[in-house]
Formats: C-alpha cells, structure tokens, sequence
C-alpha cells in the first residue's frame, strides 16, 4: 500500500509482480549475453581457425548494429500490435538464435544467428519496459524500475565471471546454450501471466521512407564507431560511413516532422524530462562503459591476471549496483529521480578520480580496484535504472514503447561511444608506464562525464512532479 500524489492509496496487484518477474528474467538474460560472449572469443577463435579476426569481430558488431537498427522500429510496433505479442515474439527470435549459435558449425552461421539474437534483443526491451511500467501505480514505478535495472546490474557483475567458468567447464557453445531454458520459462510465463496494451499510434500506413532510414543510419553510426580498431580510428572508412548515418538520421528527423505516422514521435523530445535525462544517461554510459572495458584489459595485461581472477575482481562493482538499486528506487519514488541521480554523479566523480590516484602498476587489490569499485558500483545503482525512470517519467503512457525505444536507441549508441573512447585514448599506449598514463587520462575524462551528470541533474531537470493528468492517464 501507498499514497499517490493523488491521495488516493493504491495497492500494487499480483499481476504487476509476475510483470515485473518476467521483463526482469529476460533482461537479465539478455544483459549477461553481451557480458559473456567477450569471455568466449579465445575458444570460438580456436573452433574456427580458418576465421580471421575482422571476421570473428562481427560476433559482437553484428549484435550491436542489430539491436541499435531496430529499436525505433520495435517500439512502434509495440504500441501499435500489442506490448505482450511484440515482447513474446522478441523473446522467441532470441530463443532461436541463441539455439543456433550453440549448435552453428562454422563462423558464418555463428554470426547469423547473432543477428536473430539481435532481433529479439531489440524487439522484447521496448515492449518490456511498455509492459512494466503500466502494470505498476506510478507512485511505485521508480522502485520497479529499480529492480528491472538491477538484473542487468547482476548480468554485469556475474557475467565475467559466470562466462570464465561455463567456458572452461562446458565449452564456448554453453554461454548461448544456458538462455534457451530461461527463455522458454519466460514465454510460457508471460503467454499465462502477462496483459495485453497497447499505445496510440497515430492512424496511417508504416513510414517506408522513414523505417530505413532510421534504421540504415543508426546501424551506420554504430558500424564507424565499433569498427574504429579495424579501420583505424579518423580513417576514411570510419568518416564515409558514420557521415552516411549521420546523414540518414538527419533525413530521418525532416521525415518524421511531417509523416502523420512517424516511427518516433518528435515531440518526446520537447518533454524536458526525457531529453534532459537522456542526455544525462550519455554522460553516465559514457563514463561507465569507458572505466568497465578499459580496466580489465589494464588488470590482464599489466598485472598478469587471469581472464578468471579478472572477472572475479571487477564483479563487486556491479554486484553493489543490482543490491542498491531497488534501495535506490524506493527512495527516488518518494524524493524523485534527480537527488538520486545527482547522489550517483557524485559517487562517479569520487570513484574515478580514487582510481586515477591510488592505481599503480603494482597490484593491490583492495585499494586499487574494490574501493574505487564500490563508488562506482554505487554511482551506477544511482543511475542504471533511474535514468530510465527520469526519462520515462512524463511520457504519456500511450507512447510508453515509442519513448522506450528512443531511449534505448540514444543508449546503445552511447554504449558505443563509450567504448570507442576508452579504446581511442588507450590504444596507441606503447609499454607499461605510458599504457598507466594513458588510462589514468582516460579516468579523468571519465570522472568529468559523470560530473556532467550530476550537474544535468542539479540544474536542468524539471523538479516539479507530474500533473494529476499525467498520473490519471497512467492508471
């Protein structure tokens, strides 16, 4: 029981926990794919040593280009078919591909089948979020959001180190082996369980022009930015074809202006509540996904580490997000999200400058890696799932899968750049000494994204709570 900002006390039904059961099981599964598959590589290379490493690294790009390609599109037919349909097809495709990727005798179907994965990746994570999110008095979506972003938080914590020992026991095939039964649990559970919704899409046909331009051009941006260590970071290649996404993006938004049925509604963005947090959620992906990929490249490498005793070591940091998160959420349902982000730049800025500081080419544990670790664990229990709630907060509930895609789009990308940061300032480092300073750069850099965050949060996004209308309309 709680009161709403109504006045009225709402209870929150059974079906809103069987909801939030699901969504949270399937986001768990497909949050640790993206952490485990890194773990494999070193025997999917060995299963296939014909393959050359261009060739292996589409694995991971053609999962990453698929579900970024397809969010915009998933979200609208979400609102438009029916959230419980979408979400349950999404999770079959996903189901699919991961049945044929244990089972893919050579490279090329190893990649297809990543690409069905990626499909149902980008098809279930709009439609769920428009699922959980009415199933919940908004009153309580905060602390629900909380525990949906905490899973992927355990994804995190658990991945590398779950990955290591699945693939040293079992074999690289067992790491997409291990979501067919998650998978098909969740199907029958969500085919029983979970009620059907739909949005209010405008009338009219798809947008032809606009689906592939939306699609070809984000796909596009991710292709330059995840292929910079193939091509060469500013190279010819990277700049033809991100200026490509980029210019179909741009014919993308002069369609939608005028579109009577666009794939993403424009106006979200004059919500100032969803475009100031999504540009936090840029500052906080950046930061975070700089520091996780960087880090244990710099632990292997410079301190000799095992991929096993590396996992192990960075998992505190996201354990301590999944446990703080729902904590997190409660407390952003009763003072709103922007304190609670605000908290969780904070704790960013501490935990990057503590590791720029204290890290040394000689390994200590404790000081080096657990203590910055727990500030970040907790920056990112700040602002994982928050962040989706601040976007999300006065979205009518009608476009619920049109605005989750968008967000969801904006943060694959930020993913992306993410990555391509840490790797463009640590690349180039030649020997042990110029490899510390340039990861030390790189956590300064880091430290000032998430004090961007804290300022979006502290300055620009909207305080005021939402209208009585708005909390009606999301009943």
């Amino acid at each position: 029981m709680s009161n709403s900002p109504t006045g009225v006390v709402n209870a929150i039904p059974r079906s809103a926990w069987r909801t939030l059961a699901i969504t949270s099981a399937v986001v768990f599964m497909v949050s640790l794919e993206i952490t485990i598959i890194a773990l494999a590589l070193p025997q999917i290379r060995e299963a296939f040593p014909e393959a050359s490493d261009s060739t292996l690294s589409w694995i991971l790009t053609v999962y990453n280009i698929g579900v970024a390609s397809l969010l915009l599109l998933s979200g609208w037919w979400a609102d438009k078919s029916g959230r419980k349909k979408v979400f349950l097809i999404g999770l079959s495709f996903f189901a699919i591909g991961s049945v044929i990727a244990a089972m893919a005798p050579t490279v090329e179907l190893l990649i297809a089948a990543r690409a069905i994965q990626s499909i149902g990746g980008a098809i279930q994570y709009p439609a769920g979020l428009a699922l959980l999110l009415p199933a919940f008095p908004v009153e309580r979506r905060q602390m629900a959001i909380g525990i949906w972003g905490a899973m992927g938080a355990l994804a995190a914590s658990v991945g590398p180190s779950l990955g290591a020992v699945l693939v040293n026991a079992l074999g690289w095939r067992s790491i997409f082996g291990i979501n067919v039964p998650v998978a098909i649990i969740a199907l029958i559970a969500g085919r029983i369980w979970l009620d059907e919704s739909k949005g209010e899409v405008p009338e009219g046909r798809i947008d032809v022009v606009g689906v592939p331009l939306a699609s070809f051009g984000v796909g596009a941006i991710i292709l330059g930015i995840v292929q910079a260590g193939e091509w060469g970071p500013g190279s010819p290649a990277q700049i033809i074809t991100m200026l490509v996404g980029v210019l179909l993006v741009i014919g993308f938004v002069v369609r939608s202006r005028s579109h009577p049925a666009p794939l993403f509604d424009l106006n979200l963005l004059k919500l100032r509540s969803f475009s100031d947090a999504n540009i936090g959620m840029i500052a906080f992906t950046m930061a975070f996904f700089s520091w996780l990929v960087t880090l244990p490249t710099f632990i292997q490498d410079e301190w000799g580490w095992s991929v096993l005793q590396t996992g192990f070591a960075i998992a505190p940091g996201p354990l301590i997000a999944m446990i703080t998160s729902p904590l997190l959420g409660r407390l952003a349902d009763r003072v709103g999200p922007a304190p609670v982000l605000m908290l969780g730049g904070i704790f960013g800025v501490i935990g990057l400058i503590l590791q720029r500081i204290v890290t040394t080419l000689e390994p200590n544990y404790l000081l080096m890696i657990l203590l910055p670790g727990a500030f970040v664990g907790v920056a990112a229990g700040c602002s994982f799932a928050m962040l989706v709630g601040a976007a999300m907060r006065d979205v009518p509930p009608s476009q619920f899968g049109m605005a989750g895609a968008g967000r969801s789009t904006i943060f694959q990308l930020a993913i992306a750049l993410g990555v391509a940061l840490g790797f463009a300032m640590t690349v180039s480092a030649e020997g042990s000494l110029e490899m510390l300073t340039s990861i030390r750069r790189l956590w300064l850099v880091c430290a000032g994204f998430y004090l961007l965050e804290f300022l979006i949060f502290w300055k620009r996004y909207p305080r005021n709570q939402p209208s009585i209308a708005a909390y009606k309309n999301g009943r």
